[in-house]
């Protein structure tokens, strides 16, 4: 479908100078499940193609490790504390400045389609087809330019048709665009599509190494979070269970009233007979924690497989219509996600595992194929990248740098630390609220609000941050540096104690009047 373009477009596009930009973002997807990092949980072919023809970057990371305000970094190209969306709970203001909005300025055809995760109409797009709030997998809601209209089929495959579409039919000819082609996949609850529903049936993963922490070696926050597989994951939500073991309906039962009747034989044949086995099983210990983490993996992976489908197409659509040598495609996600490791699922922390994200690039025009980089690149460098890219000028507010010379080969200069903060606590999966620096070895976090502790991680000698190091003698130095570097960038960037307070005290006001309501 929508693979041919006509004899009119291919001549617009050979007369074209600047650049179409593809910028493709999933939700939660982790660095861990795309195949060319190196980790052999799954297979990513078309994903794997912009790392093969273009840009893997091994060190990228976000700057705030939640959905909504990661979004609003990479819209305006501004820390959170900057504009304002520091959680999923503070409003964002479409009427800032973002960068669809000066490419659309600038003459681009520009279109949003998938999950935004922000209210209100998105600003800067030509057309929009958004997701309200987090989305259904199934026969999903969408608001097309703000009109609400439901569409029949699972997401991952109608928000690539209707990019699709927009390539084909929607965007003007004559202009360079922009699309935003955002996943819900694969954020929980993780729905396989019904194609999916039974793959690695045949499959038994084994854990992380560090899937049975016991989180002896570091501090509170670890201890205290709710994000375990075996222990705060849910019956039904997570394991798609419509009775949990003591025989009680599950918020599963829910999920499945969007369901037509086809779907719901399709899950039912490929869930029930796993499930009753389950029950019938009575397992207990460890290997009751091994099958919650197989339930989860299984399913997380399944709703990937949809996704690296979708980019496929995408990337087909391209090569069909002679737009592939003039577009930048970008494949990231909002943020990192832990699959197992210290025994967790969900995101928020700063270790490495949610704190990364995975980015890829393609554009046969600068970038040479199966390049490697390892500067600390942030989501926050994404707007001015584009605008870079396409020619027009960065505002001089926007707190990230463009790494096109970084991707284009000319230069290796770039940061030596990358930044970050954490708000939404407390809330779900109650992990602290914190802020963070990392250099390309070493890593600083500052935990507070409800405690005062610090961590500190050699990242070379324990890339699996199981180690505090930050009262360990032998790093003294090494801690007076860290701590010297972020006074430096929290200066840089304009956060402080009382920007922190600034935000509790907003929090707190939303939580009392939401207390007050119910």
């Amino acid at each position: 479908m929508w693979l041919f373009g006509s004899p009119a477009l291919l001549k617009a596009q050979s007369k074209q100078k600047q650049p179409n930009i593809i910028f493709m973002l999933s939700d939660d997807h982790a660095y861990q499940a795309i195949s060319a990092y190196g980790f052999g949980l799954n297979e990513t072919p078309n994903i794997d193609r912009l790392a093969n023809e273009g840009a893997i970057f091994t060190r990228a990371s976000v700057t705030n490790s939640i959905c909504a305000p990661s979004r609003a970094v990479i819209l305006t190209g501004k820390h959170s504390f900057i504009n304002g969306k520091v959680d999923n709970i503070q409003p964002f203001d479409w009427d800032q400045e973002n960068f669809a909005k000066l490419l659309q300025q600038a003459g681009y055809s520009t279109a949003m389609i998938g999950k935004i995760h922000l209210d209100g109409l998105p600003q800067g797009f030509d057309y929009s087809m958004v997701l309200p709030g987090q989305g259904d997998y199934y026969n999903p809601d969408f608001l097309v330019n703000g009109e609400r209209q439901r569409f029949e089929g699972y997401v991952t495959e109608i928000t690539t048709e209707y990019a699709l579409k927009w390539l084909e039919e929607g965007r003007d000819e004559d202009k360079p665009f922009l699309l935003i082609y955002n996943q819900k996949a694969p954020h929980r609850n993780w729905q396989p599509a019904p194609k999916y529903l039974t793959l690695y049936d045949d499959q038994t993963f084994t854990p992380p190494s560090n899937f049975f922490d016991d989180y002896a070696t570091r501090g509170r926050a670890a201890r205290e979070q709710e994000m375990e597989i075996d222990g705060h994951a849910d019956w039904g939500i997570d394991f798609k269970l419509k009775e949990d073991p003591e025989g009680k309906p599950t918020l599963m039962l829910n999920y499945l009233k969007r369901f037509n009747e086809k779907q719901l034989q399709d899950w039912d044949a490929a869930y029930e007979p796993k499930n009753q086995a389950f029950l019938d099983a009575k397992l207990e210990g460890k290997e009751l924690a091994l099958w919650k983490y197989n339930r989860y993996i299984k399913d997380y992976l399944r709703t990937i497989k949809s996704v690296d489908d979708g980019v496929g197409e995408l990337l087909e659509y391209l090569e069909a219509n002679g737009l592939a040598e003039n577009t930048i495609v970008i494949y990231s996600s909002d943020q990192g996600f832990y699959l197992g490791e210290h025994g967790w699922f969900d995101k928020r922390f700063m270790y490495e595992e949610s704190f990364r994200t995975p980015l890829l690039m393609r554009f046969p025009k600068e970038i040479k194929p199966k390049t490697t980089i390892d500067k600390l690149v942030q989501n926050l460098d994404f707007a001015p990248t584009l605008l870079d890219y396409a020619g027009v000028k960065i505002p001089d507010d926007m707190q990230g740098d463009s790494f096109r010379k970084l991707a284009g080969g000319s230069s290796d200069q770039w940061r030596d630390a990358a930044y970050y903060t954490y708000y939404e606590y407390p809330a779900v999966h109650m992990v602290k609220r914190h802020y963070g620096v990392r250099t390309e070895r070493y890593k600083l976090m500052h935990f507070y609000y409800d405690i005062d502790e610090w961590e500190m991680y050699d990242l070379e000698k324990d890339p699996n941050e199981m180690n505090n190091v930050y009262d360990d003698p032998d790093y003294a130095g090494v801690r007076k540096e860290l701590h010297a570097k972020l006074n430096e960038v929290r200066a840089t960037y304009g956060d402080s104690d009382e920007m922190d307070q600034k935000y509790l005290d907003l929090f707190n006001d939303y939580m009392e009047k939401r207390r007050a309501k119910e």
